[in-house]
């Protein structure tokens, strides 16, 4: 406890260049003395740390000082590289080139005789990137849902040891789970849920954690294909899910309301046209022509023009919405 106590905080004071000894005993919920005693001990240790009195003082580390990235153990390594952030935000933010020299340090220090046979790196991934964007729209077993917090050791550690998992699955909009015997590849983390990415039966499969009903590590070693990766087979399960739209709908916006649009729409607003007067014409791709029941909730705003099919659609549903809402008739 005091080993893990110290280490957190050395990169405390890292990060924030100096804490008083009261904010470090209310984050380690230990006392005062306690602090001043760990300080000390990272002083006689070698650590650059030292206390300053006076207003604005306080547990100082030398600003010269930067972890040392041996001194993190194997698997703290595997789990930086493995929730490292996504290379397109970082290109947009002008930071590519820090990150990607930042992972080949990550890489090179991953490497050594300690170093795991299955890289966590290589069954565990963060895509936060959001479902509803040009890349993906969701589908199959995928997709948004609320996760209820299962405990996935088991599942990681089958994927880590190259062994065939078999899961009690309920499919989106099935009321009873099924047996599927699966070859996982690993992990995936997005838009706030975790997700089994395997093979059943040599096809990939998408499975959301939350419609896991249960799963046990079996005996024999998975099954996977040669020179897939988990990398590989999320991007083409991605790719898979994003089928070109069945029906592209015209309609007319009021233009203070783009933003609102473009928020709610994502990759589903397709084009917009320069404004004329208050309003723009926009083109939604619609995976199929109920699909335009989620332009309702602009109201007013938007007018739907084309195709005819979807104008009748939105009518119906109008018509619909009015009798639903009629005011109750005088006694």
């Amino acid at each position: 406890m005091k080993s893990s106590r110290l280490m957190s905080t050395l990169l405390l004071l890292q990060t924030r260049g100096s804490m008083t000894a009261e904010e470090l005993a209310q984050r380690f919920e230990v006392s005062r003395r306690t602090i001043l005693r760990d300080v000390e001990a990272l002083s006689e240790a070698g650590v650059p740390v030292h206390t300053e009195r006076g207003r604005g003082g306080g547990i100082v580390l030398d600003r010269r000082a930067r972890l040392d990235l041996s001194r993190l153990e194997p698997a703290e390594l595997q789990l930086l590289a493995a929730a490292g952030l996504d290379a397109r935000q970082l290109d947009a933010v002008g930071l590519g080139d820090l990150g990607t020299r930042a992972q080949e340090k990550l890489e090179a220090a991953m490497r050594g005789p300690l170093a795991p046979a299955v890289p966590l790196a290589d069954v565990l991934r963060v895509d936060s990137a959001g479902w509803f964007t040009a890349r993906s729209h969701g589908g199959s077993d995928g997709g948004p849902d609320a996760d209820p917090g299962t405990d996935l050791t088991a599942l990681l550690d089958a994927c880590r040891g190259r062994r065939r998992v078999e899961l009690a699955y309920r499919r989106s909009g099935e009321s009873a789970a099924r047996r599927l015997t699966v070859d996982p590849y690993g992990l995936v983390s997005k838009a706030g849920s975790w997700y089994l990415i395997g093979d059943v039966d040599g096809t990939a499969r998408m499975f959301n954690a939350a419609r896991i009903r249960s799963h046990t590590a079996l005996p024999e070693p998975a099954r996977l294909r040669d020179g897939e990766t988990l990398a590989g087979v999320w991007s083409a399960l991605l790719e898979q899910f994003a089928p070109a739209p069945a029906l592209e709908v015209r309609a007319l916006l009021r233009a203070n309301r783009l933003d609102l649009a473009r928020r709610i729409l994502g990759a589903r607003l397709i084009g917009v046209s320069e404004p004329e007067g208050d309003r723009v014409t926009i083109t939604v791709a619609c995976e199929e022509l109920e699909a335009v029941r989620q332009l309702l909730q602009f109201g007013d705003h938007l007018q739907v023009v084309d195709p005819p099919e979807a104008v009748q659609r939105v009518h119906e549903l109008a018509l619909q919405l009015a009798a639903a809402h009629a005011p109750a008739a005088e006694g």
